[in-house]
């Protein structure tokens, strides 16, 4: 059996290309990359002048946020890079279901100990832009391999048979 011809249930399958195809996740994969490309800009540009006016908490605060923004977009790119992967046929969808591919939680800057009050808003715009962008991502990624598998776990009696097809290529 082919990656197209695979159930509905088998971790995401034609649900995940479906997706993968759509205008939502172009819009998704174009908001992503360029949030990235702007953050990059900031943190190179005027946020590494605007760091260097902190004082010496909030500078800390600051390289703690930072690097917890930019972890955040590397898994969004990452998640939205594999999509787009199974979307070209260039990856099973059954292979992007595994953990090492999946979006992970991510900790809030409102979660963090320290203080943001201090941080210039630049900073704060690209914190807050990311954590809903994640939460989208990650709500979608609940929906194409989380709500599948709740799906296929109903059903046993389907899942040994789509098991079966699988194993005998029928």
């Amino acid at each position: 059996m082919t990656d197209d011809e695979a159930p509905e249930t088998a971790k995401g399958g034609p649900i995940v290309r479906e997706f993968a195809s759509s205008e939502m996740f172009e819009r998704t994969f174009a908001e992503g990359m360029a949030l990235v490309e702007e953050t990059a800009a900031y943190l190179d540009g005027m946020g590494r002048k605007e760091s260097k006016l902190l004082s010496r908490n909030a500078a800390l605060v600051y390289a703690g946020e930072s690097m917890r923004l930019t972890t955040r977009l590397m898994q969004i790119a990452s998640w939205l890079l594999v999509q787009r992967a199974v979307r070209e046929g260039d990856m099973k969808a059954v292979d992007a279901a595994q953990d090492r591919y999946r979006i992970r939680a991510s900790q809030s800057s409102q979660d963090a100990p320290e203080s943001t009050e201090e941080l210039p808003e630049g900073l704060l715009g690209l914190l807050d832009r990311s954590e809903r962008l994640h939460e989208r991502v990650a709500h979608l990624d609940r929906r194409m391999y989380l709500d599948n598998e709740a799906v296929e776990a109903a059903n046993p009696v389907q899942s040994q048979h789509d098991r079966l097809r699988t194993a005998f290529g029928s």
